[in-house]
């Protein structure tokens, strides 16, 4: 079976497709600039050059026709008919109460996606417009939604309310809804195989380190917290983002600033993180280099960083009680043995126990921790492109 992963940004398209015979990815590939001028098509097939498309692409639904033009292209092409792809899975940011798990498109999950675009307005749509850009372009193709925030659904209730007004839940459905889910939920997969237990045997910390960064806490498998909130603005410090902040601040800078609800939320998620601290950059390898050289607020952005990750890792460590694995993922978390080894130093009293020579390692799915850490860690290469492939695979065959 053949199944096209689309993942759509407002003015992107990313794209792979799947052998799922071998899980193999036979073409991965970007369009960007999607409603801008001088639009590009990027497409990469292993053992040849790059194939690249430079035109103006109005909307999604044209550069949905270009993906379908450049797969199939006689020299540049993976497969010589769409008749070839079965199925094409989706990335989709929010879907709320409402859809708590991987679905086929039809009518009511469209106007699920709407809804809950009240609480993603620059994410739900755009994938909304990808769900409806392949419809347009290959109509007879079943579509399968998978959703950042469903893993994050077994929560309990006290996990993921907030202690405001229970109307507001009632009315609005104001509470944690968390992000990042189908990376957590492959880390989660992945990580039992690599300890080759069940995933239901075992209490994980998944760590999503990244420009966008979470933690969740799976308890038994399954999602019992998570640090983001009803929006990816809560939990960590993050590239730009101010992470978990005094709800006061908001008020009083909105009143000593004469600011709009517009204002203070571009502030927080593109003003603020090591970016608003350190006023250099938001890309940590960035800061480690100027930290290295003696931008002291390049090293108290990091150091907030870290305080800050260490923090959740000691909260979901007493939530879970009995803790069998920690697992770094994502940009920083699969790269980094610097961050890893600071956040984690000094833990050996709570059985984690790194290996120096174990952790010296980029991009790989191994342990990482000693012999005898009675908590194991792991860096994993997360694959959330695979994981939307694997859902789509299993809902178009039931």
């Amino acid at each position: 079976m053949k199944v096209l992963v689309i993942n759509c940004g407002s003015s992107s398209l990313k794209y792979t497709i799947f052998d799922m015979e071998e899980e193999k990815p036979l073409v991965e590939g970007l369009v960007e600039r999607i409603g801008i001028d001088n639009g590009i098509l990027t497409q990469e097939v292993e053992g040849r050059e790059d194939y690249v498309i430079n035109q103006d692409i109005p909307d999604h639904e044209v550069a949905g026709e270009l993906v379908l033009g450049a797969i199939t292209d006689e020299e540049h092409g993976v497969i010589s008919s769409l008749d070839e792809i079965e199925a094409v899975g989706h990335r989709v940011v929010h879907g709320g109460e409402a859809l708590t798990e991987s679905a086929i498109v039809d009518d009511s999950v469209k106007e699920a996606i709407k809804e809950y675009a009240k609480f993603a307005p620059l994410h739900n749509p755009a994938n909304l417009m990808g769900i409806e850009a392949v419809e347009a372009v290959i109509p007879d193709k079943p579509n399968v939604v998978v959703f950042d925030t469903a893993f994050h659904q077994t929560m309990p209730a006290s996990s993921y309310m907030y202690a405001i007004p229970y109307k507001y839940y009632e009315d609005y459905k104001i509470r944690k809804y968390g992000f990042h889910g189908t990376s957590h939920d492959y880390v989660t997969t992945r990580t039992a195989e690599i300890l080759g237990k069940d995933a239901s045997e075992l209490n994980i910390i998944t760590c999503h380190l990244g420009n966008g960064a979470s933690i969740s806490a799976v308890k038994n498998g399954k999602c019992y917290d998570t640090s983001m909130g009803l929006t990816p603005l809560e939990g960590l410090i993050m590239g730009t983002r101010s992470g978990d902040l005094d709800p006061a601040v908001i008020t009083w800078l909105m009143e000593e600033e004469n600011l709009t609800p517009q204002d203070v939320d571009n502030l927080l998620n593109r003003e603020s993180g090591v970016y608003g601290v350190s006023g250099v950059s938001s890309d940590f390898r960035d800061l480690e280099e100027r930290a290295d050289e003696g931008c002291e607020r390049c090293r108290l952005a990091l150091d907030m960083f870290y305080n800050r990750v260490k923090r959740y890792i000691g909260a979901y460590l007493v939530s879970l009680g009995d803790v069998d694995a920690i697992t770094f993922t994502a940009g920083i978390g699969e790269n980094s043995a610097l961050t890893r080894g600071i956040l984690l130093e000094g833990l050996e009293s709570l059985g984690i126990e790194i290996d120096e020579e174990k952790n010296n390692v980029r991009g790989e799915d191994v342990v990482i921790s000693t012999d005898d850490s009675r908590i194991k860690v792991l860096t994993v290469q997360t694959d959330e492109e695979l994981m939307i492939a694997r859902d789509t695979q299993r809902l178009v065959n039931e």
